[in-house]
């Protein structure tokens, strides 16, 4: 695309967007003749993808604003009326929208309320801030035909995003994916209608305690020892931190009704868009974690807790015996909340019928070793918590198996079928009655997990990330897959490949015989994977929704009888397959 097209296409953007704010940010950007900036504002739109959006805020066909948002709710809207046509023809049509703390986050949320609203959907919003597995469950309660939740989950502060979701409380799926984006790619005239005048007509109402109480009750109903935490709740001190975003409310509410005591990091409790105290909002990295840690140490809590903006994802640390707090990774939290939930039903005797616990296919089979020993089916599916969604959905149609959890190592975890998506405050109060239980045997979180590396393996996790922006990345991350395909990998760090698993062509391999494949019962993604001779697994994947490419790298060191020697030959073994995966991706700059 010539700079004059780029020019053009700005000059439509400007006669289009209705948010004057974003409009001058790219008159100024013209004024100036920022070549490069223009560029990369309006080479493409953003896309809308199978989730939704998410992107830089800002003026442009390439990042988040009005005209995006606009453009998006629209093509949802003509989606769901062309896919229930007697109900749109009946006025039977309905959408909840939430959003959490971002930028502009209510801006868009109104915009989106006011476009289902002007096309004919009972359209509720909520009256403030809400986190993203509140939105997928007021779906269901409400009986809505589709949900959207403004947020970018854990990213940067520049970053706003939009989650769309269907009548399930799931985040939409083939083939409703495809068909939303055609309709988003070729809308031509946005319908909308002031919030006043929706409010009036009947067509936008205001929700939020009817929904919270329903939500609150759900959470705590999930548990299994609601006696031994009233019995025991003033045993365990919790430090907490929503990151500046939506889950303070929740959280605190739900572990303070059990009697726990929560210790929320004042710095951090207030919801805040510019994330002051932190880089990035991710409870996945330690330095979110660093102001929770210090007020842990000061307290003497027993566990830190961690939601992200959204308070979809939810992350934690335990101290040693040296009163040292850990990092528990997500493949190790859901190793142990897995665990937990196994040995409660199975203690409890509400283990049902053919029980199963779905995992992503990057995430670590350390679960799958915990469901084998407990005679729990463990089904993968794809990285997304749409696909664990999708899998519990067709259990149920099937009737063959009993969902009892379900996780990915991106620190998202799911204990109910009220929320089809992961739930950071669910997970919070598992987490709480865990600790408890365990504290009830005598033994802290930190000694339990060394207990199941004792008995199934130690299993460490890392992942790589390399970022390549704008549409020269998009190439080089496409031309790393393609070599990756074309000329596989025999060995990494030191370890023989028996296995190629390639989730795109739905096929798997052994690279001694590349001939020979079998099929893959998996949805076609751009992933491959590397199944190595002791158990490890690596696995290679553009991310959808962020300029980079992403390994993930799950070792496993099989028992060794002694828990150091087993993890100084997983830190060698990650080590060099590290360095070998930076080697390549050194080599596509």
């Amino acid at each position: 695309m010539d700079y004059n097209e780029i020019l053009q296409r700005a000059e439509d953007y400007i006669a289009q967007e209705k948010d004057q704010g974003f409009c001058q940010e790219v008159k100024d950007l013209i004024a100036a003749d920022n070549r490069a900036e223009l560029e990369d504002r309006f080479y493409q739109n953003l896309e809308f993808g199978t989730g939704g959006l998410r992107g830089v805020i800002g003026g442009g066909t390439n990042r988040m604003n009005t005209w995006v948002i606009n453009n998006a709710t629209q093509g949802l809207a003509n989606y769901i009326i062309k896919t229930y046509p007697e109900k749109a023809k009946a006025g039977q049509l309905s959408a909840v929208v939430a959003y959490d703390s971002r930028r502009f986050s209510d801006v868009f949320a109104q915009a989106t309320a006011c476009i289902f609203a002007a096309n004919g959907f009972k359209t509720y919003l909520f009256t403030s801030l809400r986190p993203t597995p509140e939105l997928s469950y007021a779906i269901r309660t409400l009986g809505c035909d589709t949900g959207v939740v403004v947020t970018a989950s854990h990213n940067p502060p520049q970053y706003n995003g939009y989650k769309a979701y269907w009548n399930d409380g799931a985040q939409v799926i083939e083939p409703h994916d495809q068909g939303i984006i055609n309709e988003v790619n070729s809308v031509t005239q946005v319908k909308t209608i002031s919030k006043e005048e929706a409010i009036k007509a009947g067509s936008l109402v205001m929700i939020d305690k009817e929904i919270d109480e329903k939500y609150w009750a759900m959470v705590k109903s999930q548990l299994f020892r609601p006696d031994l935490i009233k019995e025991k709740a003033s045993e365990v001190k919790i430090v907490y931190t929503p990151l500046h975003g939506t889950g303070a409310m929740h959280v605190e509410k739900v572990l303070g009704d059990l009697g726990l005591t929560v210790i929320t990091v004042p710095e951090q409790r207030e919801p805040d868009g510019n994330f002051s105290t932190v880089e990035k909002p991710n409870p996945e990295e330690a330095p979110a974690l660093k102001m929770a840690l210090e007020l842990a140490k000061k307290e003497k809590a027993d566990v830190v807790m961690a939601t992200d903006p959204d308070a979809d994802r939810f992350g934690g640390a335990v101290p040693d015996a040296a009163g040292n707090y850990v990092l528990i990774t997500g493949n190790q939290m859901g190793a142990l909340l897995c665990d937990y939930i196994l040995t409660s039903r199975k203690e409890l005797g509400r283990m049902p019928a053919n029980p199963a616990v779905i995992r992503s296919i990057v995430t670590s089979t350390f679960a799958d070793k915990i469901c084998a020993a407990n005679g729990v089916h463990l089904a993968e599916c794809l990285t997304g918590f749409k696909w664990i969604a999708a899998v519990m959905a067709a259990f149920e149609k099937a009737g063959s198996h009993s969902y009892v959890f379900g996780f990915e190592e991106s620190y998202g975890y799911n204990v109910e079928t009220d929320v089809r998506d992961k739930d950071g405050v669910s997970a919070a109060a598992m987490c709480a009655e865990m600790t408890l239980y365990w504290r009830s045997q005598g033994k802290s979180l930190l000694q339990r997990l060394e207990e199941l590396f004792t008995q199934f393996g130690y299993f460490e996790d890392r992942s790589i990330s390399r970022n390549f922006a704008g549409a020269s990345g998009v190439a080089t991350m496409k031309g790393i897959m393609a070599r990756l395909r074309e000329e596989g990998l025999k060995s990494l760090g030191g370890q023989k490949v028996v296995l190629i698993r390639d989730i795109q062509t739905s096929t798997s391999y052994d690279p001694a015989n590349p001939s020979d494949k079998k099929p893959v019962d998996l949805p076609k993604s751009n992933v491959l994977q590397f199944f190595l001779e002791n158990g490890t697994v690596v696995s290679a994947r553009p991310s959808g929704t962020e300029p980079k490419i992403k390994f993930y790298v799950n070792s496993m060191v099989p028992p060794t009888g002694n828990l150091a020697d087993s993890k100084a030959a997983s830190e060698k073994l990650c080590n060099a397959i590290e360095a070998e995966i930076n080697g390549i991706l050194d080599a596509a700059k």
